[in-house]
């Protein structure tokens, strides 16, 4: 198992500290006095017996406060750690998710909203100019074909961070990986927001898989969102 963690610009490589087991995500309340909070996405390989686990952590005030991954396989013996592509003066981290990606989503719903399942089709590009300015288009049509949204967001890519107007931002990962969250939880919380919380993970050229998790305006998670694309 490899975990590595994200705290502002700095990146290190620290030793595992935790065994692979399973763990279920539950809803969590974002209490408006402010805790620390702690959300946990889980993607498996369609290729290998392994698993990427991702772990947004913020501050009681909202913030990120560091962001870490385990990349884990699956065995009885002694392992060797996945690889982890770390390359991060060398290789621009955005340029495997530009283009145009056709998938399928699987939504559900937390009981608080009747607990119930969707599927939509989706269409998602992400394009950039040469002043770094991101355009993203989400388009979505429900299984029934008869709900059709488009969700456009521009933002500015700095470093391996990109930051959407109203206040989302996007951090970009070695191996193939990104995370998305507000740049602030607790105003979204304040002002009655719902939001929402993004683990990608590009296993493979040319395919992905995303975990998306909303809350609602009170802060209570009610649904999770699951995404297989394959670029167009």
């Amino acid at each position: 198992m490899m975990m590595m963690s994200w705290n502002g610009q700095n990146t290190k490589l620290k030793k595992p500290t935790c065994s692979l087991r399973t763990n279920i995500n539950r809803n969590l309340k974002l209490p408006s006095r402010r805790p620390s909070i702690v959300c946990e996405s889980c993607l498996y390989s369609l290729e290998k017996d392994m698993r990427v686990r991702a772990f947004h952590i913020m501050d009681p005030k909202g913030i990120v406060e560091m962001l870490l991954i385990f990349l884990e396989e699956r065995g009885d013996g002694v392992l060797l750690p996945p690889s982890l592509d770390n390359n991060m003066e060398n290789k621009d981290r955005i340029v495997p998710f530009l283009g145009k990606w056709k998938g399928h989503s699987i939504t559900k719903r937390s009981g608080v909203y009747g607990s119930t399942m969707a599927e939509a089709e989706t269409v998602t590009s992400l394009e950039m100019d040469d002043k770094g300015q991101i355009i993203q288009g989400i388009t979505s049509t429900s299984a029934a074909g008869d709900v059709t949204t488009n969700v456009p967001w521009t933002g500015i890519k700095s470093d391996n961070l990109v930051t959407f107007a109203g206040g989302y931002q996007m951090t970009l990962l070695p191996g193939g990986m990104y995370m998305g969250c507000p740049c602030d939880v607790g105003k979204n919380v304040a002002e009655s927001l719902s939001f929402h919380l993004e683990f990608c993970w590009l296993e493979g050229p040319g395919k992905r898989q995303r975990l998306v998790r909303t809350y609602d305006v009170e802060g209570l998670a009610v649904s999770t969102t699951y995404f297989y694309e394959t670029r167009m």
